[in-house]
């Protein structure tokens, strides 16, 4: 997987656009956002070049959207501490929980980070947006 949405994530969207006697159904908002930190891309699970340097997911909410996109965060992720490796940071993966859970989808960082050991990383935008969309 390069970056994305998840294909479930997709697939639940999609699915509210059927009617209800066809297998069509609600999607429901998601109950907390969480962001995970990758030295590469995630994967199509999420779970590939997962952070040595913190396997944490922080916390986030977005704003409201707006013309189909999300693009600043309302309430921004606790900044990570590296926990003893010199790595890069590539990419995120966003989830509806702290362990487990379930993945929504990636993205790749505008720029790469090299992140030491005892540094802290701070995630201060995180922007989604759909397109294309009708004018």
């Amino acid at each position: 997987m390069t970056a994305g949405f998840s294909p479930a994530l997709v697939s639940g969207w999609l699915n509210t656009l059927r009617t209800t006697g066809n297998g069509g159904a609600a999607y429901s908002a998601v109950a907390g956002t969480y962001v995970q930190l990758h030295t590469g891309d995630p994967g199509a699970a999420g779970t590939t070049n997962v952070s040595a340097g913190s396997t944490t997911r922080n916390s986030f909410v977005f704003n409201s959207s707006s013309s189909g996109s999300a693009l600043a965060l309302a309430t921004p992720p606790s900044a990570w501490t590296n926990g003893g490796t010199s790595e890069t940071l590539t990419h995120v993966s966003l989830w509806t929980a702290a362990s487990s859970g379930t993945l929504l989808g990636s993205g790749a960082l505008a720029t790469s980070k090299p992140w030491g050991s005892a540094d802290t990383f701070s995630l201060t935008s995180l922007g989604v947006s759909i397109t294309p969309q009708a004018a």
